[in-house]
C-alpha cells in the first residue's frame, strides 16, 4: 500500500542548493556532469527497459537543438510509497556507488532496505506502471542487523577507511558495544530530483521512526527504532586547498561543495566527522578544476534531529 503522499510535486529545473552564490554555480555544473554520469551507470546496470527509458526521460536535451546544454525540466508528479520487493533494481541502481567502489554484499543491502516496510520511503512517479525509483531513504538499525553480511562488511569498509585517530574510537563504539543505538541513516536520489522533496521526504523517516517505536509488534523490534544516534555516509567535492582556506578570507572559492543539500545541515550539527578519498571518477570541468569528490562520514545525535529538520525546511524554503 502506498504512503499518503505530503503533497504533489512538479520536477523544477536543477538548482543545487548551498550557502554561496560560488558554491551553487559549482555544483550546478557538477550536477549537469552527473547526470550524465548516473544515467550511463543506470542504462548499463539496470535490469528493465522500461526504466532505462524513465531515466533517458529525466536527463533528456532539449529536441530543437542538439547543441543545447540539458536544462533539466521535466514535468512529473512524485508520490512516497512503502519499499517493495519490485524496487530492487531501481535501488541497487542508486546504491551502486555507496561504498564507492568496494565490492560488497550490495544485493543483501538492498534486500535489508526492502524488507523493513515499517520505516523507510521510495519515490517514484505517480501512476507509473514503470516502476522506476527516483529516491530512497531508510534507516537501518546497526545492532539488529549486525549478522548479515552487508552489514559486517560496511563496518569493515568504515573502519579500513577512517585514518584519523581521534575519531577510529569513536567509530569503533558506535559500530560495536553501542550499535543497538546507532541507525544507518540511507538516502539517496537521482540527483535532479526536485529539493522540494527534502523535507517531506525526511519528515517522514523520522515520523516513521517515531511510531515504530510505539507501533512494531514487540518490545524487541520497538526498541530497534529507538536511535541515540545516526552514522551518516555520503560525499561532497573538496576544494584541494581546503585545509590552508579555512584561514584565509580572500578567496572566494567554498571549502565544500555539497552535491545533497542536507548534508551541510548534517555536517554542521554532526559529533565528528571525517573524510576519506575516493577511488570512483572524478568530475572534469573548468569549474571544479580546484575540487575532488571526496568520501565523508558523520555521527549526528538524535537529539539533533528536531532542529536538522527545522534548517532543511528553511533551507528549501529560502531558497
Amino acid at each position: 500500500m502506498p504512503q499518503e503522499p505530503a503533497r504533489h510535486h512538479r520536477l523544477l529545473p536543477v538548482r543545487p542548493l548551498t550557502f554561496s552564490p560560488f558554491a551553487r554555480s559549482v555544483a550546478r555544473v557538477a550536477t549537469a556532469y552527473l547526470v550524465k554520469h548516473y544515467m550511463h551507470n543506470a542504462v548499463q546496470q539496470s535490469a528493465g527497459d522500461e526504466f532505462k527509458e524513465k531515466l533517458k526521460i529525466i536527463g533528456r536535451r532539449s529536441e530543437s537543438s542538439e547543441d543545447e546544454e540539458f536544462d533539466g525540466v521535466v514535468q512529473a508528479d512524485f508520490a512516497f510509497f512503502d519499499p517493495k520487493p519490485d524496487d530492487f533494481h531501481g535501488v541497487k541502481t542508486l546504491l551502486q556507488s555507496y561504498l564507492d567502489n568496494k565490492q560488497w554484499d550490495l544485493s543483501g543491502f538492498v534486500d535489508l532496505i526492502l524488507g523493513q516496510t515499517t520505516v523507510g520511503t521510495v519515490v517514484k512517479l505517480e501512476d507509473d506502471e514503470d516502476n522506476g525509483v527516483f529516491s530512497i531513504i531508510t534507516a537501518l538499525n546497526l545492532g539488529r542487523y549486525k549478522d548479515h553480511k552487508c552489514i559486517t562488511e560496511l563496518k569493515e569498509f568504515l573502519l579500513n577507511i577512517c585514518h584519523e585517530k581521534d575519531k577510529i574510537g569513536n567509530l569503533r563504539s558506535l559500530l560495536g558495544v553501542e550499535a543497538q543505538k546507532v541507525g544507518l541513516l540511507v538516502s539517496q536520489c537521482v540527483v535532479n530530483l526536485p529539493p522540494e522533496l527534502l523535507p517531506p521526504l525526511y519528515d517522514a523517516l523520522f515520523d516513521e521512526i517515531s511510531w515504530a517505536t510505539e507501533d512494531e509488534p514487540t518490545e524487541e523490534l520497538r526498541n530497534s527504532f529507538r536511535f541515540q544516534f545516526y552514522v551518516v555516509v555520503s560525499k561532497f567535492y573538496k576544494h584541494k586547498n581546503a585545509n590552508q582556506k579555512r584561514s584565509s578570507s580572500t578567496d572566494k572559492d567554498e571549502a565544500f561543495v555539497y552535491i545533497k543539500p542536507e548534508d551541510e545541515i548534517l555536517h554542521k550539527l554532526s559529533m565528528w566527522s571525517f573524510l576519506f578519498p575516493l577511488q570512483t571518477q572524478q568530475v572534469a570541468t573548468h569549474e571544479l578544476k580546484n575540487y575532488q569528490l571526496t568520501g565523508i562520514v558523520m555521527a549526528v545525535k538524535a537529539e539533533d534531529i528536531s532542529s536538522f529538520r527545522q534548517q532543511l525546511h528553511a533551507l528549501i524554503n529560502e531558497s
